[in-house]
């Protein structure tokens, strides 16, 4: 497990969107933002039934991650102030999880943090998780 220092993974677990990259076999990137959680040593978006225009199988960060499991994530604080600008970068291995505890619980930890989720129907809808490999905080200065 990769050690993150305490002010970076509260950073993580109160954001409220990331920037989740992947890539396909050839290396063509793909970018989209997600909701996420982060339990304190994997990172887990749920695949949820807002409308899409095609079968969540077949969305194109699904499949990317079945070719190639490797990806980003960015998770960071904008402001006028560029003084307050921070950001983690989240570089590590993703994987479906469609059944099971840890899937019941990545659905638990979203619910809970998002309240959107607790009115949704998320049975059946598989969950990304990212198991990280490496952290790269910057501009964590103390805040006047």
């Amino acid at each position: 497990m990769v050690e993150l220092a305490e002010p970076h993974a509260n950073f993580l677990r109160a954001a409220r969107t990331a920037h989740l990259a992947t890539a396909d076999q050839d290396g063509q990137p793909h970018v989209i933002p997600i909701c996420f959680a982060f339990n304190g040593r994997s990172i887990y978006s749920v695949l949820d039934r807002k409308p899409k225009s095609i079968p969540v199988a077949r969305l194109r960060r699904v499949l990317n991650i079945l070719a190639n499991p490797k990806v980003s994530l960015v998770v960071d604080h904008y402001e006028e102030a560029w003084s307050h600008l921070r950001y983690v970068l989240v570089f590590g291995r993703a994987e479906l999880l469609t059944e099971g505890d840890e899937l019941a619980s990545a659905v638990d930890l979203l619910r809970e943090k998002y309240t959107q989720y607790r009115e949704m129907d998320l049975d059946g809808s598989p969950v990304i998780k990212i198991a990280p490999e490496r952290f790269v905080p910057w501009s964590f200065q103390p805040q006047p």
